[in-house]
């Protein structure tokens, strides 16, 4: 276990950012159902538009639910103690890169190479 950092800070931080992960899923939800067009607006073009907005809105959900299981990850490894060190190499994560997102789970040389793959 990692003496350098403020593990219930971090637990905090990733709890909080769950919560409001929670809150934006829950306003989704009456949204995330088929695209019903506007009546008033006839054509090709708004057809094309509701499509759109539609795939944002699943890219945004898919997004979330991504960060959401980085931040479960995360607080597992606060509870078992491994919080804070690569899942790759098994070297520390620099404080900075926590302090950006607590719910990073490698360091940075194991993310720069897994982006060069």
């Amino acid at each position: 276990m990692r003496e350098d950092i403020d593990l219930q800070h971090y637990k905090n931080r990733l709890e909080d950012r769950l919560a409001d992960i929670k809150k934006q899923q829950d306003s989704r939800k009456p949204h995330s159902g088929p695209v019903e067009l506007d009546q008033g607006r006839v054509g090709r073009l708004s057809r094309m538009d509701a499509m759109q907005q539609q795939a944002m809105a699943q890219a945004a959900g898919r997004l979330m639910e991504s960060e959401r299981t980085r931040i479960l990850t995360a607080l597992d490894r606060i509870r078992s103690g491994d919080y804070g060190y690569c899942i790759i190499c098994d070297e520390e994560i620099a404080v900075g890169r926590l302090r950006s997102d607590p719910s990073v789970l490698s360091c940075i040389s194991c993310a720069q190479k897994s982006e060069v793959k």
